[in-house]
């Protein structure tokens, strides 16, 4: 049988969760959500990662125990996902005796196989990231990820043969290609791996707060190694019951599916594997490395002090215009911008207009005419074409971990039907022939594709899938594949009192309030909705990063048919594929655009020309007088998916 089995990190207790954390949690419960939705058995896990220096000096500075303060912790998280609606499986704990019981025989395996022996190890060591850098990775002798000063460590440890692993972990990423994703993560690791590996330290000697090394006194188990062990240990390798292991790690027909930030690729595709295949343990299926949100140009983080905490926008908004929000915005795999003006821009419009609407309004006719939904099905109407579209454009994009692609279709099926009730004016229908069988078909093709949209959306917004459903007078549950079937949708079903999905907010009077609030703590004020550009036409730093800019390589071109200018292109973006139409035919043949690397517009709102839809703009000069167009490229050996800015 299929089994799909999906993790996220196991996240530091050295502070409260924020924005990181809560987006590789969703991705995840999104990804478990959809593959249940078709009928798969699935697994969730996620975590808590409790030992290493980290915790021990987080602890310390506030005067309280380890452990005392991963117990605060854990228990906001376990509350922040409740309120999230996270359908994880299981929790996992690294302090846990299940936990060390595993990585106690995944050692035992590593040493039966000789690839263990002490040796002294020094090296720039960064204490957030738990990890060494080489001189040349270093950027003014700091961190590259936290921007803190690396120190100098010197102490015997037992070291892993991690050099042994490198022929086989190549053959992996080239024999697998899915095994890291995007693809531009896969190069990375390829380059690491191909400039040579070194032999990994396993051990410490200058903290206490871990698992006991495993038969050398004094030494404690790498953090790392420790931490990356949870993700078979969760499932009971070694603790004596190890049926989920074998259920959701060894079985051939199964996935087994990291999701993690990119700052931690090294540490799941190059460690992670070379200590599996060491213990004699399968590999994962797939490491998908997301990008980071970036707030002032910079990585969330606590040490950079920009984090951006989840509960204030929940309080206000509710946990499902947050989750929209997280995976409409970023492409998977790609950084993206957080700012709340951002934020209340697309819960305006896509969750109180498009979507809050379009429910309110079918429900509403179908009260004011039946009572009821529909008392008649139909089953031959042009919302059913535009909903087999949709359901083929969302499981693609779906299968490809494209969630803002997968969204965009649910969004293209909505305006669908919006054009579908105003071209048959319902309510005219009512006003001259009453509760008729013509309005009742009209109002269920109508009512059936909102049901739609909702077994869509539920993976990603749960709550408010339910609610859809409730509003129509079907069934309030979690989806199933039956559900994605047309016509299920109940006729004469008693419709509730209508209720706003997401009341629109207004946002000059909610920036001017969140200003207030922050100088009365004496806090720095959130930044104000600011206009578009300042009277001289500059804009400000904050409207420019919302402007996404990536690389991206041509792989088809063509002219748009009775178009002297335009051409269709298809762009690699490096995680996926883009149609593009430019006005660009003038000065480029179709056949000589193939191959070039340009830079494209990503988080354009899809427009129409000449009836082809683009989704997004390459970027040109206007040369001369007649203004002709000339690429911006870029160099042939920069990957599709580069963030330009």
């Amino acid at each position: 049988m299929k089994t799909f089995y999906a993790t996220t990190p196991i996240y530091y207790v050295n502070d409260l969760p924020h924005i990181g954390h809560i987006y590789s949690t969703v991705v995840t419960d999104v990804l478990t959500r959809y593959h249940r939705l078709l009928g798969e058995k699935t697994w969730f896990l996620t975590g808590t990662d409790e030992h290493g220096q980290k915790i021990e000096r987080a602890a310390a500075a506030q005067g309280t125990e380890p452990i005392e303060l991963a117990n605060r912790v854990v228990l906001r998280y376990h509350e922040l996902y409740r309120r999230f609606g996270i359908a994880n499986d299981d929790f996992i704990r690294t302090t846990e005796a299940r936990h060390r019981r595993g990585v106690e025989e995944i050692i035992r395996r590593i040493e039966a196989a000789g690839d263990l022996y002490l040796a002294r190890h020094e090296g720039w060591y960064c204490a957030s990231c738990e990890a060494f850098y080489t001189e040349k990775e270093l950027v003014e002798q700091k961190c590259p990820i936290h921007g803190e000063p690396a120190a100098w460590q010197s102490e015997e440890n037992v070291f892993f043969r991690l050099s042994k692993y490198a022929g086989r972990l190549q053959e992996i990423y080239r024999s697998q290609p899915g095994f890291v994703r995007p693809e531009t993560r896969r190069a990375e690791v390829m380059s690491f791996v191909e400039a040579g590996l070194k032999d990994l330290s396993v051990s410490r000697t200058n903290i206490r707060w871990g698992i006991p090394f495993p038969g050398r006194p004094g030494h404690v188990v790498y953090v790392w190694l420790d931490a990356l062990s949870n993700y078979v240990t969760a499932l009971g390798f070694g603790a004596g019951d190890e049926r989920l292991y074998r259920e959701f790690w060894e079985n051939p027909d199964g996935r087994r599916v990291h999701v993690i930030g990119k700052d931690i690729l090294r540490f799941h595709a190059v460690y992670w594997p070379a200590f599996l295949l060491s213990a004699g343990i399968p590999v994962p299926t797939t490491v998908w490395a997301h990008g980071w949100w970036l707030r002032d140009e910079k990585k969330m983080s606590k040490s950079v002090g920009n984090i951006v905490q989840p509960d204030a926008l929940v309080e206000e908004f509710g946990p499902d215009a947050l989750r929209y929000f997280l995976l409409r915005e970023m492409a998977f795999g790609q950084d993206a911008a957080f700012s709340d003006q951002a934020f209340l821009e697309r819960y305006n419009a896509d969750l109180a207009n498009d979507l809050g609407n379009t429910v309110s309004r079918v429900a509403a006719l179908c009260r004011q005419a039946f009572g009821s939904s529909p008392p008649e099905p139909c089953d031959d109407n042009e919302v059913i074409g535009a909903w087999e579209r949709a359901r083929e454009a969302w499981r693609v994009a779906m299968d490809e971990s494209a969630f803002h692609r997968g969204l965009e279709a649910v969004w293209k099926l909505l305006s669908e039907i919006n054009g579908f009730v105003v071209s048959r004016e319902p309510w005219k229908i009512l006003k001259e022939e009453g509760p008729s069988r013509r309005l009742s078909r009209i109002l269920y093709a109508c009512a059936e594709g909102v049901r739609l949209v909702a077994v869509l959306l539920s993976p990603f917004m749960p709550e408010t899938s339910r609610r859809i459903c409730a509003a129509l007078g079907a069934a309030a549950k979690e989806a199933a594949l039956e559900d994605l079937e047309w016509g299920r949708l109940s006729t004469g079903a008693a419709l509730p009192a209508p209720e706003a999905l997401f009341p629109r907010v207004d946002a000059a009077a909610y920036f001017s309030t969140e200003e207030a609030k922050t100088m009365s703590t004496n806090e720095p004020a959130r930044p104000a909705a600011a206009p578009i550009a300042d009277d001289d036409g500059r804009i400000s730093i904050q409207e420019f990063q919302r402007v996404r800019l990536v690389t991206g390589r041509v792989v088809e071109a063509e002219r748009v048919p009775k178009s002297n200018k335009l051409v269709r292109l298809q762009v690699d973006l490096g995680s996926e594929k883009r149609q593009v139409v430019a006005g660009i035919a003038n000065r480029y043949e179709p056949e000589a655009l193939v191959g070039k690397n340009v830079v494209i517009v990503a988080n354009l709102k899809p427009a129409k020309l000449m009836g082809v839809e683009s989704d997004g703009m390459v970027l040109a000069a206007t040369v001369g007088a007649a203004g002709d167009p000339s690429l911006l490229e870029v160099a042939a050996d920069v990957p599709p998916g580069s963030i330009v800015k």
